[in-house]
């Protein structure tokens, strides 16, 4: 683990007990609406505390890796309260630990907002996803609208330095570098701050 992984994975640690109330900024809608679409084997990075494990169908298996191991430890109340068999291993995405094709669908929420390498992250997913698979994200990035994106380059170093995740990332344009291919993408908060997307594995990179 690299020395700001690790600095990040501390902040992510000690936010842990106050993460359920940060994460509220998702609405439970969309999770269920983006959750809703999984079927077969089923990666989730970045659980956190688990919001998303309630919404999972009994009929899917999902491993579910977070970096913190504090954040697990909140999740493994919630893992035995799912309907889904859910599995919880800490794990970094940057440096995932899983044969090439092994998962049907990926699952991110809020968490490409804090991976140090975000490319090398969304590379490392393209190569277990299959090649019909597809990547499920809800994530807040940089606005393409000017005043906004301003604003956000402004408060980003304190945001990351109180939590360690970046308000400025160009998403859109990461997951074009990292393989795939956008599918459906719609905004559902902030104006087009946060978005719900869809993308698929390219056959080459």
């Amino acid at each position: 683990m690299t020395s700001i992984t690790e600095k990040i994975r501390r902040r992510y640690d000690r936010i842990a007990p106050l993460f359920d109330k940060m994460d509220r900024m998702v609405d439970d809608k969309y999770r269920a609406e983006l959750i809703g679409r999984v079927h077969g084997e089923v990666l989730e990075v970045g659980v956190g505390t688990g919001a998303n494990l309630k919404f999972y169908p009994e009929n899917v298996n999902v491993t579910a890796i977070d970096f913190s191991p504090r954040m697990l430890s909140y999740a493994q109340k919630r893992a035995k309260e799912c309907r889904a068999k859910v599995r919880l291993v800490q794990m970094d995405v940057q440096h995932l630990q899983f044969d090439d094709n092994t998962f049907d669908f990926v699952v991110s929420t809020c968490v490409f907002c804090s991976v140090p390498d975000p490319v090398a992250g969304l590379l490392e997913i393209r190569r277990v996803l299959k090649p019909e698979g597809r990547l499920l994200m809800i994530e807040h990035m940089l606005s393409d609208h000017f005043p906004i994106a301003i604003a956000l380059h402004l408060l980003n170093p304190l945001i990351v330095r109180i939590t360690g995740a970046n308000v400025n990332r160009r998403t859109m344009d990461n997951l074009r570098m990292a393989g795939f291919s956008i599918q459906d993408m719609r905004f559902i908060g902030f104006v087009d701050v946060f978005r719900l997307i869809v993308a698929a594995p390219n056959r080459s990179p």
